[in-house]
């Protein structure tokens, strides 16, 4: 083992990814998060019980511990946190905690990219449920500022909004509601890399979602089936955009968007990896390993995993997730057969454990990848 400490905040299945990623290159791994509720506080050689978002503690210990670097994956909360630390204590990092924290509210991200900007889809803010609604129906009704599809809502007529609005506000950590325009087309997740500004790596895929869940990810899939090279490249053109309007300069950048009549909107984009293990279904797909790409760059300046992009797509993979209703029991029984068909799977539970609420809906208790 070298001797680079590396401290991840949070300690779910994606930081648990990392955690192992960063074991396997050799760097003494610490975590911390609020209770020791996720797999990465087992696998990390250190846990610590500290709450991400009190940035004074994390501080103190890594001033304690010598950390060289603090990261999260996933995690639109974590991600300003790091950041904030980051640029405080001189540390490694990617973009600012400006930049990090805009990405993180809806509202902002949305004002800052501007109402002309391509790509970018009407929205209008809301503080109180007497605000008039300016927008035509149907909308998205969404927290400004949460994470994980949490109070996400298609809302087709004004009751639906009014019975909506307050289960949706209590997950905005701001108090602030934000009301977007409906794209009515296929989802697609965008993973890309960005180097000195230009961008080396960039895959979009199709987002399956649950039908009776609005934004709720059932699959990932590659090759995308529902675009072609004109709005590949229009894709680009936009994510290339909007790094360039959120100053995303180096490292990961990851994206919802949909499509309606053939053009890409952006749902949210962070400068993040995202937080459904993509990194794995990709490495299968292009030979790329982003989370290595991650670290190697942010520790070593070193970019040289790029090298393994492999120069022409012959496969299709299928990420799949397993979800169930909170609070009940994890039950894996009616895929067993696929999981061990599959080249690599992750149970987010034990057989018969309580599922924790995340999403509150339809939460995701493990996935498995197969060819397609």
């Amino acid at each position: 083992m070298n001797n680079k400490k590396v401290l991840i905040l949070g300690v779910a299945s994606v930081q648990m990814d990392a955690i192992l990623q960063l074991k396997e290159m050799g760097y003494e791994t610490h975590a911390c998060a609020m209770k020791k509720d996720g797999p990465g506080a087992d696998i990390a050689d250190y846990f610590v019980e500290i709450n991400i978002l009190d940035k004074d503690k994390v501080i103190e210990y890594i001033k304690k511990n010598n950390i060289e670097l603090v990261y999260s994956v996933g995690s639109d909360l974590a991600i300003p946190v790091s950041c904030f630390i980051s640029e405080k204590l001189g540390m490694p990092h990617f973009v600012s905690e400006e930049t990090a924290r805009i990405c993180n509210n809806k509202d902002l991200m949305r004002k800052t990219l501007g109402k002309g900007f391509k790509g970018n889809v009407d929205f209008q803010v809301i503080r109180n449920i007497e605000e008039e609604v300016e927008l035509d129906y149907p909308f998205i009704l969404k927290p400004a500022d949460s994470q994980g599809q949490r109070g996400v809502k298609l809302i087709n007529n004004k009751d639906e909004y009014l019975k909506s609005y307050d289960e949706t506000q209590k997950y905005s950590r701001s108090g602030l509601v934000i009301l977007e325009q409906y794209i009515s087309g296929q989802e697609l997740s965008v993973n890309g890399y960005i180097v000195d500004g230009e961008i080396k790596y960039l895959i979009a895929s199709d987002r399956d979602t649950w039908p009776q869940y609005t934004g709720l990810i059932h699959k990932h899939i590659v090759p995308s089936e529902n675009i072609n090279e004109e709005i590949n490249e229009e894709i680009k053109e936009i994510i290339s955009q909007v790094c360039k309007k959120l100053s995303i300069q180096n490292g990961p950048v990851y994206a919802q968007m949909k499509l309606e009549k053939d053009k890409p909107y952006i749902i949210e984009i962070t400068p993040r990896l995202d937080g459904c293990h993509m990194w794995k279904l990709l490495k299968y797909y292009t030979g790329v390993n982003l989370l290595d790409l991650t670290f190697k760059h942010l520790l070593n300046n070193d970019i040289s995993e790029l090298n393994n992009l492999y120069s022409s797509f012959d496969k299709g993979y299928i990420l799949e997730f397993i979800c169930q209703q909170p609070n009940t029991k994890a039950d894996y029984s009616d895929y067993k057969n696929q999981i061990n068909a599959s080249l690599s799977s992750f149970k987010y539970y034990k057989q018969n454990e309580n599922i924790r609420a995340v999403n509150g809906i339809h939460d995701k208790i493990g996935y498995f990848i197969y060819e397609k």
